[in-house]
């Protein structure tokens, strides 16, 4: 078996509301290795954001263990974590998340510049990486001037920036109709390969799901295989 870039053990996360207690994962088990590709699949309110919060570090998890590339990453919301998962991780949403002020190319270059690259690199990479997503040509445009799957190939570019060993994928294309769906999961296939990073999918979609090497599914907060390509 191939070596772990993002390994999860026994993750676990309870909330609250009013008296009620809502157990959304229950140890859950997640390992990923380098270059691989794994969708997660589950109905609505199933945990999938959730279990994403928790292996991005971005959210403190009841228990459990979380590696990324072999590094034992704690659950609070600790400066070093958020440092490291500038450079380790490379995430994609639903919403896209672009800063509206700003043009597609700075768009891109907010995630260098947080992870406080070398400034000319950096922008020689970030049009290079527009270029590879298609929009060569839409590098000044504004995010309300673009379509809906530009944006989100501007997020795909913008998750890519920092050569991140894992890019995860929550909904990305949730808001797309399905023939820019399925581009954009053809765009985050091909740019993974290319750059050699490891993708978690998150996707109510079987056809999406099915597109990635391992598929597993998150139901009563328990995550299993379900599946993989021959």
């Amino acid at each position: 078996m191939s070596e772990a870039v993002l390994e999860a053990t026994g993750l676990s996360k309870t909330f609250r509301s009013g008296e009620r207690r809502i157990e959304v994962l229950r140890g859950v088990d997640f390992r990923i290795a380098g270059g691989e590709s794994v969708s997660i699949r589950g109905s609505s309110g199933s945990g999938k954001t959730t279990l994403i919060h928790l292996l991005a570090g971005l959210e403190a998890r009841d228990s459990g263990k979380l590696l990324w590339n072999g590094e034992s990453i704690g659950s609070g919301r600790s400066g070093f974590v958020a440092q490291r998962r500038a450079t380790f991780l490379g995430m994609v949403f639903q919403s896209f998340y672009l800063i509206p002020e700003l043009n597609a190319l700075d768009n891109v270059l907010m995630a260098a510049r947080i992870a406080r690259q070398p400034a000319r690199a950096a922008a020689d990479r970030a049009r290079n990486l527009l270029a590879r997503v298609g929009l060569a040509e839409r590098l000044t445009h504004l995010p309300g001037q673009l379509s809906g799957g530009e944006m989100q190939r501007v997020a795909v570019a913008r998750a890519l920036m920092n050569r991140p060993r894992v890019i995860l994928a929550d909904e990305p294309t949730g808001n797309l109709d399905e023939v820019t769906a399925g581009g954009i999961m053809e765009l985050l296939l091909e740019v993974c390969a290319e750059e050699g990073a490891s993708l978690v999918l998150v996707t109510h979609s079987r056809a999406l799901a099915e597109r990635t090497v391992r598929q597993t599914e998150l139901h009563l907060g328990l995550l299993r295989e379900i599946g993989g390509q021959e």
